[in-house]
């Protein structure tokens, strides 16, 4: 059975490939443009749907609201086409599809470090989900001073031929994190001519913030471990109160 889909999955992607994934120079204003486009947006909210769903379940289930907010965006049909020819590769449907692999995009922003890697854990379970590749810019942050986990997954987007698999770039980082990188954009976005000395500033700034970050991590665990003991100090009390009632 599984073989069978997996046939079928192969002969849907050779029918796009034929008929969408061409050598064909992209037209952002062509009805084959609009059509792939459309497989982004299915994808899109295809995978907000699950991570929507995956934070209402941990805040009834287990009283863990590690998701702050999520953001998602499709890239701009211009920005796809400047991606293309900064990477040195043809303005082709087969070359976007190929080698662009943020066109869909989702921020996960969480409150803790630890949050981050248990967010990244429990979408690597998402039935269907298939991981590409694992960024981890915690561990090894970018020269910028930029940290975040990304990650590159393909989504199943059910349309009426089958199944075909998108792909959705996920960042996922703290609060803080999000700051520092909405910042870093709006002062270096379209301006070259920023100093060394800025740079790094930006990068010693970052550092400043990942000190906070682990802080804050810090913080949340005492408070986390003086709730548990006093949980069980309460358990413990009135196992004793019974006790003595029983007697």
């Amino acid at each position: 059975m599984g073989e069978q889909i997996d046939e079928q999955n192969n002969n849907l992607f050779m029918t796009l490939n034929s008929n969408l994934v061409t050598k064909e120079k992209i037209d952002i204003n062509s009805i084959k443009f609009k059509k792939i486009i459309f497989l982004y947006e299915s994808a899109l909210k295809t995978m907000n749907l699950n991570i929507e769903l995956l934070r209402d379940e941990l805040k009834l289930f287990s009283n863990y609201e590690p998701i702050e907010y999520i953001k998602t965006r499709i890239k701009k049909p211009t920005t796809i086409i400047e991606k293309l020819n900064k990477r040195n590769h043809n303005q082709t449907y087969e070359d976007m599809f190929r080698y662009v692999s943020d066109i869909a995009g989702i921020r996960i922003v969480c409150n803790f470090k630890k949050d981050i890697y248990y967010i990244v854990e429990r979408l690597e379970n998402i039935e269907g989900i298939r991981v590409v590749s694992k960024k981890d810019y915690l561990q090894e942050p970018k020269s910028s001073g930029y940290m975040s986990y990304h990650m590159i997954i393909e989504v199943p987007v059910r349309i009426s031929d089958g199944i075909v698999f998108i792909k959705v770039e996920i960042q996922i980082r703290t609060l803080a994190m999000d700051f520092w990188a909405n910042i870093e954009h709006k002062l270096k976005y379209k301006n070259d001519e920023i100093s060394k000395r800025q740079s790094n500033n930006l990068v010693k700034y970052a550092k400043v913030i990942n000190n906070i970050d682990d802080n804050m991590q810090v913080c949340a665990d005492k408070i986390s471990i003086q709730k548990y003991e006093k949980m069980v100090v309460n358990v413990e009390q009135n196992g004793k109160d019974n006790k003595k009632r029983i007697l």
